[in-house]
């Protein structure tokens, strides 16, 4: 698939509004890409990021393992910094690559993900407003362009009566095309680390990321234009539908005054309710859809491994 020929023109869903248009001051970005053990991904993502126009300030490449030669070569070789995070854990890895740099705007990519050229103008476009703290892109893979195409600009903030539930399950995107501000994000720790892959809880870093940023009164962009070449992985429904259960558990106790909304929204989803906003990443429309013996099972599996997430953060 060519990304140079992809084209997604901005309109306006649901809610919100956006302007792509901004003016962007000279803001340094990074681009932070975190990796274990996967030498011809990360080789082909950082062929992409060597092709970018701009050039990023600088390349980082996060190895979360012990250290491995391979990786650190690549690195090297495309003129990336190598950093070795060796305790697991997504979270914990993406918290080191924004700690790493001092650049003013952290764009992560996953490993397994190729940007188009003009990806890292389009991202970073809408940092110009000085409240904006995160900026997604969209993601082409295997599909047609047609379903990518579908894709919808968004300005959110916490002034939209279903922020929580558009940031906190899917609505902004995920976490293979993402940018942050480093200076909204205190202590460059803005993701939790009992969340992610090789954490307790395997997935919702960065929407859990997304609803602490809006909460603190931020306003966060989806722009379909950022875009990527990144293949959607199978999922295993009843694993993602328990870390579901266990992630709207830990929105609903750690947003004590949204939890009428939480209600709210899973009430809907159990009843098939449509959504009132547009999302791509298939996960929670399967997990819906898969019938009452799938929810339940979630439910029996969700409320322990919710648990976990409670005493890993005490030991945290």
């Amino acid at each position: 698939m060519n990304l140079k020929d992809h084209r997604l023109k901005p309109s306006e869903s649901g809610h919100t509004n956006a302007r792509t248009n901004l003016e962007l001051k000279d803001l340094s970005t990074a681009v932070v890409i975190c990796t274990r053990d996967r030498h011809d991904f990360l080789r082909n993502c950082l062929k992409g990021v060597a092709n970018l126009q701009p050039l990023p300030d600088e390349v980082i490449v996060v190895d979360n393992s012990p250290g491995d030669e391979e990786t650190k070569r690549l690195a090297l070789e495309h003129s990336a910094r190598y950093i070795k995070e060796t305790i697991p854990g997504l979270s914990r890895a993406r918290n080191r690559g924004m700690a790493e740099s001092s650049c003013e705007i952290i764009a992560y990519l996953d490993d397994d993900a190729v940007p188009d050229q003009r990806w890292l103008s389009f991202l970073t476009k809408p940092f110009a407003d000085p409240q904006v703290a995160a900026v997604t892109g969209g993601i082409v893979s295997g599909e047609s362009l047609t379903s990518a195409e579908t894709d919808r600009v968004r300005l959110l903030s916490n002034e939209d009566p279903k922020w929580l539930e558009i940031a906190g399950f899917g609505g902004l995107g995920i976490g293979a095309n993402m940018a942050l501000r480093k200076a909204a994000c205190p202590g460059s720790r803005i993701f939790d680390l009992r969340l992610g892959r090789g954490a307790v809880l395997g997935g919702g870093e960065e929407s859990h990321a997304f609803v602490k940023l809006l909460a603190r009164g931020y306003r966060a962009v989806h722009l379909p234009e950022a875009v990527v070449s990144h293949e959607w992985r199978p999922i295993d429904v009843d694993q993602e539908a328990s870390r579901a259960i266990a992630y709207w558990l830990l929105l609903f106790f750690e947003f004590p005054g949204h939890r009428l909304e939480l209600v709210k929204f899973l009430v809907g989803r159990l009843r098939h309710k449509p959504l009132s906003w547009y999302r791509r990443s298939p996960d929670f429309g399967l997990i819906i859809t898969s019938g009452w013996s799938v929810r339940i099972r979630a439910a029996l599996a969700g409320i322990p491994l919710y648990l976990r997430t409670r005493r890993s953060q005490s030991a945290e």
